[in-house]
């Protein structure tokens, strides 16, 4: 059985994702990896999120969502106010074009093998700069 609250060494990823079934997928492999995961139906009630928490670690974001930006935009409005949050960006649509992908943000094309999705979020979470253990408390 899953805990109900987060274990403090788990790692928290926001999951940025529109379509209900992909969202479920994407949470049952993620809280399997031992994940904490905070769901967002689009970037907009993502930076909401993002802004009122300081425990995230890393986004992972589709592109095509409803609402005032896409997932390019809210990865380069992330890596602009959040440097220390890692980056995952997805698309099984959309590939990214020069300047689309913040620095130190990785885009992966759906589908996604569950293992090659996890060893991304770990990558891009080793590849930014890491918070003081006090921002961890």
């Amino acid at each position: 059985m899953k805990p109900h609250r987060r274990v403090v060494k788990q790692p928290v990823v926001l999951l940025v994702e529109d379509e209900p079934l992909v969202r479920l997928t994407q949470v049952d492999i993620l809280r399997e990896a031992e994940f904490w995961v905070v769901e967002a139906q689009d970037a907009d009630e993502a930076f909401e999120l993002l802004k009122t928490r300081s425990d995230i670690a890393a986004i992972l974001t589709d592109v095509d969502m409803p609402g005032s930006m896409d997932g390019f935009e809210f990865a380069r409005l992330v890596r602009q106010g959040w440097p220390e949050v890692g980056v995952l960006v997805i698309s099984g649509k959309t590939s990214p074009d020069t300047g689309d992908l913040p620095p130190n943000a990785t885009f992966l094309h759906k589908p996604i093998l569950p293992d090659a999705l996890v060893a991304a979020l770990v990558k891009v979470m080793a590849t930014t700069p890491q918070r003081s253990m006090a921002q961890e408390s």
